[in-house]
């Protein structure tokens, strides 16, 4: 019979990937070393991380060495699910469909149909389509399945939000300044690129990767690789922006072409219109 691996041990090799990511695309140091001091006081703890979490929750995570609010809030998520969104996304290999997978009440045919139809691709995106109707639109859902993917949905980005409480989210300015210098640089050749598994069976090294930083912000910018950006055509337009801050609380938002509207032909932080129309009128 197979051993199971310790789940502490699953979780510092998990952070050590992060690291080891990181410095391949040549990020911040600071960030590589925060990552690998993490993995170090997880493997080296006396108990399961999983029996501080049930005993103190997060707040038990920060008080131990190295791990800050947003570390803390990335081993909740593996502990809940198995999975670590962020370093899937840094690697290029995050899946939307299996993502909303993680959600309960959604099957195989619902995240696919979520992805296609509704055109989302992050579970923030995700719980707005469950509370403006559009979810109830698909074939299948009707309210109590919605009310359960709203339930399923507030439980696990409550967890993520509660470790950023007290965070302010970059200004539409700063994003739309890693947007250009992203855009300038992978137009330029000048930025390391990775090889994304999805949509990419030659296995071709091909999405440019940008990290940088603004005011105590980490970035990292990449092109979209979703199916609906290569449905559409936009996997040099859409621009997806992850950022960290000190603690390493995340989150992320999408820069786009303005199609249509008073912001037509400009950049926009989508979700973040009314943001951007103040700054473009300001000039800046």
């Amino acid at each position: 019979m197979q051993m199971q691996e310790p789940f502490n041990t699953k979780v510092a090799e998990l952070l050590r990937q992060m690291a080891d990511v990181l410095e391949q695309q040549q990020a911040n140091p600071y960030r590589i070393n925060a990552y690998r001091r993490a993995s170090e006081a997880v493997e080296s703890l006396d108990e399961d991380v999983r029996d501080v979490l049930e005993r103190e929750g997060t707040e038990g995570l920060i008080r131990l060495p190295f791990i800050g609010s947003g570390i803390a809030a990335s081993i909740r998520e593996i502990a809940d699910t198995g999975r670590w969104l962020r370093l899937e996304q840094m690697r290029g290999t995050l899946d939307p469909e299996r993502l909303f997978r993680t959600v309960p009440g959604i099957g195989p045919e619902l995240a696919l149909a979520i992805h296609e139809r509704l055109h989302v691709d992050s579970l923030e995106d995700l719980e707005m389509a469950a509370h403006d109707g559009r979810l109830e639109t698909l074939k299948g859902v009707g309210p109590r399945r919605a009310a359960a993917v709203r339930a399923g949905l507030a439980n696990i980005l409550g967890r993520r939000r509660s470790s950023r409480r007290s965070n302010k989210d970059p200004d539409v300015g700063m994003l739309l300044s890693v947007d250009r210098e992203y855009r300038t640089q992978a137009r330029a050749g000048a930025l390391q690129k990775i090889a994304p598994r999805r949509f990419n069976p030659e296995g071709t090294a091909w999405l440019p990767i940008l990290h940088t930083r603004r005011n105590g912000w980490h970035f990292t910018a990449l092109y979209s690789n979703t199916a609906r950006a290569h449905q559409l055509g936009r996997t040099r337009d859409w621009v997806v922006i992850y950022f960290e801050d000190a603690d390493h609380r995340e989150g992320q938002f999408t820069v786009v072409n303005e199609t249509r509207g008073p912001l037509k032909d400009l950049r926009v932080v989508r979700g973040r219109e009314a943001e951007c129309r103040r700054h473009y009128r300001r000039g800046r």
